[in-house]
């Protein structure tokens, strides 16, 4: 039987360089410098490649793409024409319009708007939107109102009280939407009607006089107190308006919690990969927005010098209409606290030139109409430029 042969063995063999001969070191010296891998065609004629550097056709920069452009990374500007052109425009239909003593009615008369549009900001950042937000505010306010007039207690425990009352609430939209995964619209839309009904039964439909306020909780009426300037009258409400959205957007901008807000509008799935814990977040959200409308109540009842259970029936869309010119977008991931304060002021600039005007009501509220109706268009136009 044939046997197979053995496999030849391997020897290392080990030259020093006392024992290498001159020809065996040149010989190792041509290996040790001799390329690792051989040089194919294709590298070989790299140099007689073109050296042209790649370019590319511009991008269309006629100037409505530039004002596009500039609009989506510039929300705010919107508003802050719509503004500009709307005074000039009253201006020069009515004559009193441009007085310091109208646009100081103005500021005052928007005041409890701003501050409802703050909370309804930050929850329409989330894609989402909040139709009880009026009704958190009356109850909230006649929550301090009847504690401090019927039932004696101290205003200073009576406030904070009404402002909890409106975190609860609040917070009861959040867990609703985050738990039972029910859509924005649809619980709002039920808690507004189950906070009317609970407002109405506690309240028994009887309003908070003036004088009642007066006389046992005036401290609830300090925010209505008016700073003269000239021929204005700048209440403090107007004010305290100011530092809230100031406060919102510091929140919003410059906290890591803003930044998980924003991120949750633009994209809730992806948010969820990165670690952002989305139910914590969104209740969050809803609890500081029934938080802010609890501390407008307190704002709500120096603004009117008194509380009616069925009072502000209209801040609702008021407050969503603010939002809208404000630029906010309905589709969450973009906002702007401050375009919300300029959009409160744009409906009470309409309402008011329009009065002056001597429009009648029904045609100032179709000039609302079409002004969500444009917001919403420009809206879609910018979002249609960033896909």
């Amino acid at each position: 039987m044939a046997t197979k042969p053995k496999p030849a063995k391997k020897v290392a063999v080990k030259i020093t360089a006392a024992k290498a001969t001159p020809a065996i070191s040149e010989k190792l010296a041509a290996v040790a410098t001799a390329p690792t891998k051989t040089i194919s065609d294709f590298e070989a004629k790299l140099d007689q490649a073109d050296k042209a550097v790649a370019s590319f056709a511009e991008d269309d920069k006629s100037f409505v793409a530039r004002v596009r452009g500039f609009l989506r990374n510039y929300p705010t500007a919107i508003p802050i024409i719509i503004l500009i052109a709307s005074i000039l425009a009253f201006g020069l239909i009515a004559h009193n319009f441009l007085l310091p003593s109208t646009l100081s009615t103005i500021l005052k008369q928007v005041t409890v708007i701003g501050i409802v549009a703050i909370a309804q900001t930050i929850i329409i950042l989330t894609a989402g939107i909040d139709l009880s937000v009026g009704l958190i505010l009356v109850l909230s306010a006649m929550v301090m109102g009847r504690f401090s007039t019927l039932y004696g207690m101290p205003t200073f425990l009576a406030i904070p009280l009404g402002v909890a009352i409106g975190t609860l609430m609040g917070t009861f939209n959040g867990l609703l939407v985050t738990k039972a995964r029910i859509p924005p619209f649809i619980v709002t839309l039920g808690t507004l009607y189950i906070f009317k009904a609970i407002n109405l039964w506690y309240t028994g439909s009887e309003s908070v006089r003036n004088a009642d306020l007066e006389e046992k909780a005036p401290s609830l009426l300090w925010f209505g107190t008016p700073l003269n300037i000239g021929s204005a009258a700048i209440i403090y409400g107007t004010f305290a308006m100011l530092l809230m959205a100031f406060f919102a957007w510091y929140l919003l901008n410059r906290t890591a919690w803003g930044r998980h807000v924003h991120a949750i509008g633009d994209d809730p799935d992806s948010a969820m990969l990165s670690g952002i814990q989305n139910d914590k977040t969104l209740i969050s959200v809803y609890a500081l927005a029934g938080l802010i409308c609890g501390f407008g109540a307190w704002i709500a009842i120096g603004r009117v010098q008194s509380i009616s259970p069925i009072a502000f029936e209209t801040v609702n869309l008021d407050s969503i209409t603010a939002v809208v010119i404000g630029g906010t977008s309905l589709f969450g991931g973009r906002a702007s606290i401050v375009g919300s304060v300029l959009g409160a002021i744009i409906v009470g600039v309409f309402t008011t030139g329009l009065s002056l005007a001597g429009v009648d009501s029904y045609w100032q509220t179709f000039a609302q109409g079409c002004l969500v109706i444009i917001a919403v268009a420009i809206d879609q136009w910018l979002r249609r430029a960033s896909q």
